[in-house]
């Protein structure tokens, strides 16, 4: 949109605008405004075409001049040019201030931003990654230290502790999961004795196979599968509910009825947690030998009394106790971390699920994270 305001330096002619080539320069006169910007318009064209390469403009012959006049000027000898003639040009004040507006915004319009390091902007991204991973560490931590402030508080008040929604969340995390962790592991345990009947058979030793498989079951597999699958199935679940009620805004009547969400909604599904992941681990560890005692009996005509036999001969009770130790601490993670990103919905579906596939990233990989830091720590104490 063209701008109608004129200034004026001198008293103004009835002339339209005109422009003529005196030598290399371009001598600028008359009235540069809108009524005349078609006729204008046409002789800076034919300037263009006749003489490119004029390099110097003349203004002080310029008698009116609007932003429609402005632009055809910059589009003489084009934009900075016209900045550069306007420091010593003799306009009137009024005139060279819409002139170098006009240029400076068709300037701009033309800018074209430097190039970026690759490696500073790969710096840049790593950062950015590093400061959301920190905030997201920071905000955890506080949220476990709220929850566990909020456990200390109700557990000698007995009237505060709340049955049923604990007990529906132990038959949620527990019993509904009973099932498919004792599959997976005994799926689990029957391949580790496949690969370790495989690998071992070059060596002649095929009877250490029943070692490989409680070994691996009692330390490792039976906690840590438990642990992913109540990742993927519970953590999402959290996430998915209180997220529901945070867009549902009960979590706001919840705390308008003077309610602690974190009491009310956090600490029983935690709690549940904490009291189902050493369940299901224990089931997983006894499924995922039952499956690798199978394999045994059935393709390295390894009996079932003799598999009982070695297990009771070689494996100490501390490989048990190892598995079982990690299972509080996992399902403590696992809670808090489905429970904080319910909390995070910003209040649309498509938030739900963000968050929801979140928790379950975040979930599995604190799972991974912190089993390696233990299998490190107690190989290093020799346990």
């Amino acid at each position: 949109m063209v701008i109608s305001s004129v200034f004026s330096s001198k008293q103004s002619s009835p002339a339209h605008g005109n422009v003529e080539l005196n030598g290399n320069t371009l001598t600028v006169s008359g009235n540069w405004t809108l009524p005349h910007y078609a006729l204008i318009k046409q002789q800076v064209s034919d300037i263009h075409r006749a003489h490119p390469d004029a390099a110097d403009l003349d203004l002080n012959q310029l008698d009116r001049v609007d932003t429609a006049g402005a632009s055809l000027i910059a589009k003489l000898l084009g934009a900075e040019t016209l900045l550069s003639a306007l420091d010593a040009s003799t306009l009137a004040d009024e005139q060279l201030q819409l002139l170098k507006a006009v240029a400076q915004a068709m300037t701009k319009g033309t800018y074209q931003p430097p190039s970026v390091n690759p490696v500073r902007l790969f710096l840049a991204r790593i950062g950015e990654k590093v400061s959301a991973i920190a905030r997201l560490v920071w905000i955890l931590a506080g949220f476990i230290g709220q929850t566990l402030a909020t456990l200390f508080y109700i557990l000698p008040r007995p009237g505060r502790w709340r049955f049923t929604p604990f007990v529906a969340a132990v038959h949620d995390t527990g019993l509904n999961a009973l099932p498919i962790v004792a599959l997976l592991t005994f799926l689990v345990g029957a391949v580790v004795a496949f690969l370790g009947a495989t690998v071992l058979n070059d060596f002649g030793a095929t009877i250490y196979t029943v070692n490989l498989v409680a070994f691996s079951f009692l330390r490792e597999f039976g906690v840590l599968l438990a642990a992913i699958l109540l990742a993927g199935r519970t953590a999402s679940s959290f996430t998915a509910q209180i997220g529901s009620m945070k867009v549902n805004e009960e979590l706001d009547a919840i705390r308008t009825l003077g309610l602690n969400p974190v009491e009310l909604l956090v600490v029983p599904r935690v709690l549940a947690m904490m009291l189902s992941l050493p369940v299901l681990t224990f089931v997983g560890m006894i499924s995922g030998m039952v499956g690798g005692a199978m394999v045994c009996a059935l393709v390295l005509d390894i009996p079932l009394s003799q598999f009982m036999a070695i297990v009771e001969r070689d494996i100490a009770l501390k490989h048990f106790l190892v598995g079982i130790g990690k299972a509080p601490v996992f399902a403590f993670l696992i809670a808090v971390i489905g429970c904080l990103e319910g909390f995070k919905v910003a209040g649309s579906a498509q938030s739900v699920g963000e968050h929801t596939t979140s928790s379950v990233v975040q979930s599995i990989f604190m799972v991974i994270l912190l089993d390696s830091i233990a299998a490190l720590f107690f190989m290093e104490m020799g346990w």
